[in-house]
């Protein structure tokens, strides 16, 4: 692992540090003690390493990070940028307790670096693949070799986690199987939504160059009159519901649509009024041309041929940079088995909402004939479709909504923890106030009012210590939803929720979340929202030396 110029000012800043732990934290952040942090590659990352259970057996791929031409399907073929010219990537499939050995070689254009981030696996630090915190960023024309035991069963993905690299193509799902699996069914899908601009309507950047402006920057709309709530609100914006449903885009009024000319701003990406009551309110940022499921387009769905009366097992993958997915097949119920790759109390459901970066597995037994599986944007008006088939019948259309979409929708909150993963009762032995913050206007979206510092990362750490079990309170004072992401850890919603690594925190309402601080090292704590990720809604829950 290559950790030269781990931020040799790091003894130079821990007074900063220290203070800005005290003040993200409600209690016991051991003040007046030193706060030099772990090392990503140190003693201490290599000693839990060494206790991991292994099987000895090794995988070895290599990923290449390039552009291509992808098809996804009716005629829509975009240069973006992939693994192995193909979105999304070739999954990868490995047992409990064997050793990836991952090279990863860009070739990304314009000297742009990269990584990769194993979402959802508790890995090594050093080799989660976020730098600049825990590695130095891939430079274009080089390789990275990550290798890591995966030693926990389940559903995960992996992404890169520099810039707004997430909402292009380079994106895989990662399966990690369990030999001892009790779970009886005859087959597997992996279903995998994303949400896709790049190379359509412009790429992620310019997304996030338009959205940075913030809603603040628009000329020739008077936000408070529109909005009565937005001068009280806490970022200025209100509850975007308000909005009567505008969609401020490419078929806009010139005069919504202000000009850069004008010196307002330019509304190509930005999406105006997309509400859901599911998602307390506002529901997204950005415009999708296309909402893929396995990287096809709605009007040319990815079709999964079986037997009427088989049992499947979904794993529903939300690879998505700004969209939650109300998903549901239409004829059937599904049987929830697993979130973010632990297991929970079976429940039966007709429907169930996927955030970024959450992922789901559900049993399915399949009837006869031609089935929608609908990928429903949430609040956006639009959904991507795939089907299942198994007997004759015609295609339902691209926009076909199943009464199943409306029937009982399953969030995680309301599942609980299977027995054999639920956490044991502890005290806790630390709490932190994670205050989720800013807004649309300024687009200012930080944690505890500080923006994530992408070139000091141990600034203002949540300090925790290996061995505590630790608490989080997602506080979200936004009028915008969240998926909280913690890199190497799953926590526990409440004292018998599910266990899980993304979770959605609404606007205006606290989720408490516990774990036991077992993998040392320095870990991303971020909304799962590219864009709000981007702008500063991150933080470094570090491990004290």
């Amino acid at each position: 692992m290559n950790s030269i110029n781990r931020r040799s000012v790091l003894l130079a800043g821990l007074g900063v540090a220290g203070a800005g732990a005290l003040a993200a934290c409600s209690s016991g952040s051991g003040s007046g003690s030193s706060n030099a942090l772990v090392n990503p590659s140190g003693s201490a990352v290599a000693a839990a390493e060494k206790k991991r259970k292994g099987t000895g057996r090794q995988q070895k791929l290599t990923l290449t990070a390039a552009p291509a031409m992808i098809d996804l399907g009716g005629g829509v073929m975009p240069k973006t940028w992939a693994f192995d010219g193909r979105t999304p990537g070739k999954e990868v499939r490995l047992s409990v307790g064997d050793t990836l050995v991952a090279e990863l070689s860009n070739q990304l254009p314009n000297k742009t670096t990269t990584s990769i981030h194993w979402h959802g696996i508790a890995l090594r630090n050093d080799m989660d693949g976020v730098p600049p915190a825990v590695q130095t960023a891939v430079r274009a024309g080089s390789t990275f070799t990550y290798k890591f035991i995966a030693d926990a069963p389940g559903t995960y993905f992996f992404h890169p986690h520099v810039g707004v690299q997430l909402d292009r193509g380079l994106y895989a799902p990662l399966i990690v199987e369990d030999p001892k699996e009790t779970l009886d069914y005859d087959d597997e899908w992996v279903v995998l939504l994303d949400d896709w601009v790049d190379g359509v309507t412009g790429t992620p950047d310019e997304v996030f160059a338009e959205l940075k402006q913030g809603m603040g920057s628009m000329s020739g709309m008077d936000m408070d009159s529109s909005n009565p709530s937005s001068s009280s609100s806490g970022d200025g914006m209100g509850d975007m519901g308000d909005m009567g449903g505008m969609d401020m885009g490419d078929s806009a009024s010139p005069s919504a649509s202000a000009s850069a000319s004008s010196g307002g701003m330019s509304m190509k990406f930005m999406l105006m009024g997309a509400t859901s009551k599911l998602l307390g309110g506002d529901a997204g940022d950005v415009k999708y041309p296309h909402h893929l499921i396995n990287g096809r387009v709605a009007t040319d769905p990815d079709v999964y041929t079986g037997k009427p009366g088989k049992k499947v097992r979904l794993r529903i993958i939300n690879a998505g940079g700004d969209t939650a997915y109300r998903v549901a097949l239409g004829g059937h119920k599904l049987t929830i088995t697993h979130t973010d790759g632990f297991p929970v109390e079976h429940q039966e459901v007709d429907a169930l909402l996927v955030g970024m970066g959450e992922r789901y597995d559900v049993l399915v037994t399949l009837g006869d004939g031609v089935f929608p599986l609908v990928a429903l944007a949430e609040g956006k008006n639009a959904n991507g479709l795939a089907l299942v088939r198994t007997g004759s019948g015609s295609k339902p259309s691209a926009t076909v909504r199943p009464n199943e979409l409306d029937g009982m929708i399953m969030t995680a909150s309301q599942l609980r923890a299977a027995d054999d993963v639920r956490l044991k009762s502890a005290k806790t032995d630390v709490t932190h106030q994670i205050k989720l913050t800013g807004g649309m206007e300024k687009y200012n979206w930080a944690i505890n009012g500080r923006p994530f510092d992408m070139k000091n990362p141990e600034a203002n750490p949540i300090l925790i210590e290996e061995g505590q079990r630790v608490r989080l309170d997602f506080v979200n004072d936004t009028t915008m939803w969240h998926p909280m992401h913690l890199h190497g850890h799953t926590y526990q919603l409440g004292d018998s929720g599910p266990r899980k690594d993304t979770a959605i925190v609404l606007p205006k309402k606290k989720l408490s979340v516990f774990f036991d601080a077992d993998n040392p090292g320095q870990w991303m704590l971020h909304c799962h929202n590219a864009y709000h990720g981007e702008a500063g809604m991150m933080a470094n829950v570090a491990y004290r030396a």
